[in-house]
C-alpha cells in the first residue's frame, strides 16, 4: 500500500477515509512539524496532505524521494508549495478552493461589521469593568449604507462578498487582474488599483499572494485610501503590517480588520498595540462543514492521482 503523511490533525472522519487504501502517517496535533520532523517523516511517502505552514521546496522534495506522486494542500492558497520544482520532479500539487468561499465571505462580514461598528473595542469596554455611559458622540461608527466598498481581488471569495454587499445597499468597485464578465461583477465597477483606493470607504482584500501582491498595500498605496477610511483583509502577506499599523496611529485609518498574518502566529507589536483593530486568528474558513469539506476535498485528490486518475483540483 502507498504510504501517505497527514501533516496536521484534520476534523473528524477524514483521515479515516485514507485508510482502507493507504499506509498513513499522522502527525496527530494542531501545531506543525518542525522543519527536521516534517524532513524525517516525508520520506518514502508517495502523497502528503500538507498546511500552509509546511514549506514544500526543493529540499523537502528530496527528502521524500522520488516515490512522492502528490502534495495535496489543504488550503485554497499554495505560496508555501515550490510548484516548478514539484513539476519537474513529476508531483502533483493539489489545493482546496470553492469549499470555503461562503464560509470566508460570512467572515469576512463578520470582521467588516466588527471593525467599522467598533465592536471589538466596546467589548473590551464592557469586560475591563471601566465605567461607561451611552451618548450621542459615544463609540461613534462607520455607517454602510450609501458607503462605498473597494474589493482588492474579485476571485471566489471577493464576488461571494460583493454579493454580500448588495443587500447593505452600497456602492461597489472592485480591481482584479483583468475585469469580470459582466455576470460576475454584482453591480461592481471595475477601476484601477489608484482609483479603487482613492474611491473605497472600506477596502476589502481578497486578493491571492503571490510575488506580484506582496506587500502591495504599503505605506505608499494604502496613504491613497480616503482618510477615516477602513480596512478589511482575509489573505496574508498583501497588506504590510507594520504600515497599516502605522496608518491607524496616524489615524489616516479609522479602522482595520486582519484575519491571516505574514509571520503566524506571530503579530507585529506595532499592530497588536491598535485600539482600532480587529484580529482573528485565521479563522476565516473555521466551520465545521467547511473544514470537513477541504478534508475531504484534499483527501480525494490523493486518492485519484494514487489510483493513476487526474486531480480534481490540480493546481496549474
Amino acid at each position: 500500500m502507498d504510504q501517505v503523511l497527514v501533516t496536521r490533525r484534520l476534523v473528524d472522519g477524514v483521515v479515516e477515509r485514507l485508510a482502507p487504501h493507504c499506509r498513513v502517517t499522522l502527525h496527530d496535533s494542531e501545531l506543525p512539524m518542525d522543519r527536521v520532523e516534517l524532513l524525517a517523516a516525508v520520506a518514502g511517502k508517495a502523497a502528503v496532505v500538507t498546511t500552509l505552514d509546511d514549506v514544500v521546496d526543493g529540499e523537502f522534495l528530496d527528502a521524500a524521494g522520488p516515490g512522492l506522486r502528490v502534495v495535496a494542500n489543504h488550503a485554497v492558497g499554495f505560496h508555501n508549495v515550490d510548484r516548478a520544482a514539484c513539476a519537474a520532479r513529476g508531483v502533483t500539487v493539489t489545493n482546496t478552493p470553492g469549499v470555503l468561499t461562503e464560509a470566508t465571505a460570512d467572515f469576512t462580514w463578520a470582521l467588516l461589521l466588527a471593525a467599522t461598528r467598533r465592536l471589538a473595542e466596546g467589548e473590551r469596554l464592557i469586560r475591563s469593568g471601566e465605567p461607561w455611559a451611552w451618548a450621542p458622540t459615544f463609540m461613534l461608527g462607520t455607517e454602510l449604507t450609501g458607503a462605498r466598498l473597494g474589493i482588492l481581488g474579485m476571485g471566489r471569495i471577493g464576488r461571494a462578498v460583493a454579493r454580500r454587499a448588495v443587500g447593505f445597499g452600497m456602492e461597489l468597485a472592485y480591481h482584479n487582474r483583468s475585469p469580470l464578465p459582466p455576470e460576475h461583477e454584482h453591480g461592481a465597477r471595475y477601476l484601477d488599483l489608484p482609483g479603487l483606493l482613492a474611491g473605497s470607504d472600506v477596502l476589502v482584500v481578497t486578493c491571492p499572494l503571490s510575488d506580484a501582491t506582496r506587500h502591495l498595500l504599503d505605506a505608499t498605496t494604502l496613504a491613497r485610501l480616503p482618510r477615516g477610511a477602513v480596512l478589511v483583509s482575509v489573505v496574508a502577506g498583501v497588506v504590510d503590517e507594520r504600515a497599516l499599523a502605522a496608518a491607524l496611529a496616524s489615524g489616516h485609518l479609522s479602522a482595520a480588520a486582519v484575519d491571516n498574518f505574514e509571520r503566524e502566529p506571530a503579530v507585529p507589536a506595532e499592530l497588536l498595540a491598535q485600539p482600532t483593530a480587529v484580529l482573528a486568528p485565521h479563522l476565516g474558513s473555521a466551520t465545521v462543514r467547511t473544514r470537513r469539506a477541504m478534508g475531504d476535498l484534499a483527501v480525494d485528490n490523493v486518492l485519484a492521482v494514487l489510483a493513476g486518475r487526474d486531480a480534481l483540483t490540480p493546481v496549474v
